[in-house]
């Protein structure tokens, strides 16, 4: 969609698929460090830089909407209730952003897995991914590895002790959540910073 060191262009906003942040290395290594689906947005403020200084890519087919910068600012300008809801969407990033930096400095691999799961799971069910306790995760092994400073060999032996421990299980490109409360355990997981309520206005599940 956009690489780093290009000029900012418009803002996106995911319509179906996913699609996620990520920078690359001098070796080549990749690191990913957001995930978006459906109903998120890129870069509210990116066009104030005069560079990317990350690039923007879909995982898997994807529609997205594109706001030219001028649109943008009409908006935020005439309708309040948009500004406010972007300026919170975009807080809710850098929320989830700062969990990612605990996860990389002070979880385990076991728990750091399990709480991108937990993370994913909820988000997905708060736009209606979710069905009969399945959510459709079209991430590769090394997707994830990416995401999480792994390998992908140490995802899949992770992935594998979760499914044993009958927390979760990822197979065929969907995430089932066996027991909710083990897998929870495991991550220690606290939702606080998903913010669920400000997005959805609902009641917590």
């Amino acid at each position: 969609m956009i690489r780093e060191g290009d000029e900012p262009g418009p803002v996106f906003v995911i319509l179906e698929g996913w699609a996620c942040r990520y920078k690359i290395l001098p070796s080549g290594a990749r690191q990913i460090m957001a995930f978006m689906i459906p109903g998120d947005s890129c870069d509210l403020h990116v066009n104030l830089l005069p560079e990317m200084d990350h690039s923007i890519q879909a995982i898997t087919t994807a529609t997205v909407a594109t706001i030219p910068k001028a649109t943008m600012q009409s908006l935020m300008a005439d309708h309040p209730a948009i500004a406010r809801a972007m300026y919170t969407a975009q807080l809710i990033d850098e929320s989830i952003m700062r969990s990612w930096i605990v996860s990389m400095g002070r979880r385990s691999s076991i728990e750091r897995v399990a709480h991108l799961m937990c993370e994913l799971y909820l988000r997905a069910y708060s736009i209606g991914l979710v069905t009969d306790g399945e959510v459709a995760l079209p991430l590769s092994q090394l997707v994830l590895a990416d995401a999480l400073g792994m390998t992908s060999v140490h995802i899949n032996r992770v992935l594998k002790e979760l499914r044993l421990a009958g927390a979760m299980a990822l197979r065929r490109g969907s995430l089932d959540i066996i027991d909710p409360v083990k897998l929870i355990q495991i991550a220690g997981f606290d939702e606080n910073y998903l913010h669920r309520r400000l997005r959805t206005g609902s009641d917590r599940h």
